[in-house]
């Protein structure tokens, strides 16, 4: 299995398509380990988790300043989304060890210097660094000093921000690096995913650059390979009946099959 980053990401190669679990396992490892074998028998490149659990990121509050505002989960506590979402730590050995087994790469997002170690442990190939983290410049530094690849996702940075990661980065040695175009909103509206911001990031930073796609179609997906993109995160699912905080605007194994059939070709 090539986990090489030149060779599986570069205008050269087919797109790299990642399939983000996230909270689509429901709270069931056994769940996620479909939802792994799902993936790659739809022909994603990797599979990707995230690595936090409820306590390192919020305090258990029903205050005003611990609950969500705006968008699909208003009105829920902080704590209790992201212990539904959570993927637990004593799950992930046996989520990477299934993995290999199924012949697919599996790497995460961490969100703690906790959460670096795991990974680390576990020979994460890669890193993903979450849009809501391109500020958290210690846990950047953390992550680039372990020198693996990094894809960065820049959905509510300014051009500032995301500067002073890629310097951070970049300090540490690390060079293979992928930036993530992507709209944080979800679901997001095709209609402002913005995709000329490809080629910005492109000729701005001198870096690769993937879309996170929170669309509910192929539509922003397609026009991204068609722009240069080298690789596509789409949120998913394994059947459409689940419901998880992911499920409106992940895909199932169908539709990610029609998915890589179609950027393939425009590819």
């Amino acid at each position: 299995m090539k986990k090489n980053f030149k060779d599986l990401l570069s205008i050269n190669s087919k797109p790299f398509i990642i399939a983000e679990i996230s909270a689509n396992h429901l709270g069931d490892i056994v769940k996620a380990k479909r939802l792994i074998a799902a993936a790659k028998n739809a022909g994603a490149s990797a599979v990707k988790i995230q690595t936090y659990e409820a306590s390192s990121m919020t305090i258990d509050s029903s205050r005003a300043d611990f609950k969500i505002k705006h968008g699909m989960w208003k009105g829920q506590k902080l704590y209790d989304l992201y212990k539904q979402a959570q993927t637990p730590f004593n799950w992930h050995e046996d989520l990477f060890d299934f993995a290999k087994k199924e012949g697919i790469i599996i790497f995460s997002t961490p969100f703690d210097n906790e959460g670096v170690d795991l990974l680390e442990k576990l020979k994460v190939p890669f890193y993903k660094i979450a849009s809501f983290e391109i500020t958290d410049l210690l846990l950047i530094e953390y992550i680039a000093s372990k020198k693996k690849p990094v894809f960065l996702s820049t959905g509510i940075a300014t051009e500032k921000e995301i500067g002073d990661a890629l310097e951070i980065i970049k300090s540490k040695g690390v060079k293979d690096i992928l930036l993530f175009h992507c709209i944080s909103s979800y679901p997001a509206k095709v209609e402002e995913y913005n995709l000329q911001m490809i080629n910005t990031l492109k000729k701005t930073f001198n870096t690769l650059v993937g879309l996170s796609d929170h669309s509910l179609g192929s539509e922003a997906s397609i026009g991204a390979i068609a722009l240069g993109a080298v690789a596509i995160e789409k949120h998913f699912k394994l059947n459409q009946s689940d419901n998880s905080p992911d499920s409106e605007f992940s895909i199932d194994p169908q539709q990610m099959k029609e998915l890589i059939n179609k950027v393939n070709k425009v590819w």
